[in-house]
């Protein structure tokens, strides 16, 4: 690794190939998101990785690390969008998070908590969300469901049973089922499936083990979302 970029003034390594998330995860920088995961390729939709490259905006988990970059990311304008964009995803679902089986464990919720969201700051929109508890294994809570793309890119390359897909646009959008019936239990997911283990809210949940773990001994009960994914802190 000889190439670098500047990344809020600190120089950051980077090897060919790795994006700007890439670079600043292996630096043990932590650049706030919530559709990405290093498992997959990245596609940039919940934009909470923008991050200003020589003065443009661009998504830091898809933008390619190129030498001499001057990059900046936690700055007051770019957490301030981050922190709407946060607000409006709990606002566009129904995310009642005291009384979630997945708090605590939810990355929605610890980036709200990093970002230091007090309110939603917009009006609730409160869609009529279906819920599917269709199968014996697993439960689909759409009320919970950000639309990352996840589970979809999970299912369909490494569970190979291609159960999601996204249907409709803006508020419109759905998580859809693939089967003729449309219900989860009408398809092959198993609780052990990796689409299970990537959702970052509690949309997608094993049943019957939402409390094994008590609410106040979770991950983020005591570990800031930023101290977990760049490996700091203390348990």
């Amino acid at each position: 690794m000889s190439k670098t970029i500047s990344l809020d003034g600190q120089t950051v390594a980077f090897a060919e190939g790795q994006t700007i998330m890439d670079a600043a995860m292996a630096a043990g920088i932590y650049i706030p998101h919530l559709c990405h995961n290093p498992e997959f390729r990245p596609h940039g939709s919940c934009k909470l990785c923008t991050v200003n490259v020589n003065g443009r905006n661009v998504a830091s988990c898809t933008m390619p690390a190129a030498e001499g970059q001057q990059v900046l990311s936690d700055t007051e304008e770019l957490n301030a969008e981050r922190l709407a964009l946060t607000q409006m995803l709990f606002v566009e679902g129904n995310h009642l998070c005291p009384a979630c089986e997945k708090s605590g464990n939810c990355q929605l919720q610890a980036v709200a908590y990093y970002l230091g969201m007090m309110s939603p700051r917009f009006n609730h929109f409160y869609p009529q969300r279906e819920v599917d508890a269709s199968h014996p294994e697993v439960l689909l809570d759409r009320n919970r469901c950000i639309y990352c793309e996840l589970c979809v890119r999970a299912s369909r390359e490494v569970d190979g049973k291609n159960v999601f897909g996204l249907s409709g646009r803006g508020i419109a959008t759905t998580l859809v089922v693939n089967s003729t019936s449309g219900r989860l239990g009408d398809t092959a997911i198993a609780a052990s499936d990796k689409a299970m283990q990537v959702c970052p809210t509690g949309a997608l949940l094993v049943k019957r083990r939402g409390y094994v773990v008590p609410i106040g001994e979770r991950i983020y009960d005591h570990r800031s979302i930023k101290e977990v994914q760049t490996g700091g802190g203390h348990e």
